[in-house]
């Protein structure tokens, strides 16, 4: 029931206003099977409430893949770990040996992904492409300008796929959504990823310290940098706000604001390229045509006692329709369409 955006007010009985993150997270860390509380506040929420949980070790599964009803293919990454790409590559084999060797459509989960190894993500870009430039770094320093690439592939296939993200996408994640966006090889579905696209290095020092220096910044293919703007859906679609009447009958009050992007961090670093410049990311000096900033979920465990009623996904059931109905999106995608369809779509909702 814990969800992305709670804020724990204390740990045990201990108020975290002044404690580190560091001190924080050794808290909550302890034996296998002892038990923790944690005192949660949600926007929306009017007041605190209190989650019980046992320690565990915690083996993150990165891919999770499964067959929709329609036939297309999932595949969920919720981080990019060793073996990421092995993981992809056994999802989609599997994929097409149930629909006799091929891959009907894919739908490509990034949300809620905060990244990982870079390696990994350029395997994973280079799983969907067919040649062609992943991502490349640009510093100061001439190490520090680097490029990958896809390889070419006899037997690819240039087969349906939408990409999902949100403002949980960062980094790699980022990397994956970017470089499929720019070669035209994905619809990129959802919200305004994070935005982190700085490199850094760790330089160890003589008392066995370290000191982490950011050093570059990641481009896409087109020269786009992620940092502190991200990657700009090609269709927006955000997740349903929950029905108001659940938090005002509580008494509390309906947040309008947007999650948190990297651009909203105190002293982030900065994007480096300059207003109305042509490498800049589509839509990044206003929010994209039709885009809805998304909202954070309210509501929950503090519903006094109510259990929470499954959401439905309406960003995924989008992504579907969209593989539905491929080839006119694709032809909308060559010709950079999409965003002022959705704009137009958005419109047309507003005036129903």
């Amino acid at each position: 029931g814990i969800k992305a955006g709670d804020q724990i007010i204390k740990i045990d009985d201990d108020f975290t206003k002044d404690m580190s993150l560091t001190d924080a997270v050794k808290r909550m860390r302890g034996p296998k099977g002892s038990k923790i509380k944690l005192t949660l506040h949600r926007n929306g929420v009017p007041e605190l409430f209190t989650v019980s949980l046992a320690r565990d070790v915690i083996r993150i599964q990165s891919v999770k893949a499964k067959m929709l009803p329609e036939g297309y293919g999932y595949i969920r990454v919720t981080t990019f770990q060793e073996n990421t790409g092995d993981g992809v590559e056994k999802a989609i084999d599997d994929f097409e040996s149930k629909n006799h060797g091929k891959v009907k459509g894919l739908v490509f989960d990034l949300r809620d992904n905060p990244g990982g190894l870079l390696n990994q993500a350029v395997k994973v870009s280079d799983d969907f492409l067919d040649g062609g430039l992943i991502v490349y770094t640009q510093g100061r320093e001439e190490n520090q300008q680097q490029k990958y690439f896809s390889h070419k592939k006899k037997d690819w296939v240039d087969y349906p796929m939408v990409v999902l993200v949100n403002g949980g996408s960062a980094s790699a994640s980022e990397i994956v959504a970017g470089a499929l966006q720019d070669q035209k090889r994905a619809v990129i579905l959802g919200t305004q990823t994070f935005g982190k696209g700085s490199v850094q290095t760790i330089l160890p020092l003589d008392d066995h310290s370290a000191l982490r220096l950011t050093t570059a910044r990641y481009y896409t293919p087109a020269g786009r940098s992620i940092q502190a703007v991200g990657i700009t859906p090609d269709v927006d679609v955000a997740p349903p706000k929950e029905t108001l009447a659940s938090i005002t009958q509580e008494g509390g009050e309906f947040d309008e604001n947007p999650e948190i992007h990297e651009a909203d961090l105190p002293h982030h670093f900065q994007n480096g390229q300059k207003k109305g410049d042509k490498t800049a990311a589509p839509g990044s000096e206003s929010t994209a045509p039709g885009a809805a900033p998304e909202k954070s979920n309210k509501g929950g465990p503090a519903a006094k006692g109510a259990k929470a009623k499954e959401e439905k996904d309406v960003q995924l059931d989008r992504a579907i329709d969209i593989l539905k109905h491929w080839n006119t999106f694709k032809l909308q995608l060559a010709k950079g369409e999409l965003q002022s369809a959705s704009a137009a779509e958005a419109s047309k909702s507003k005036g129903d």
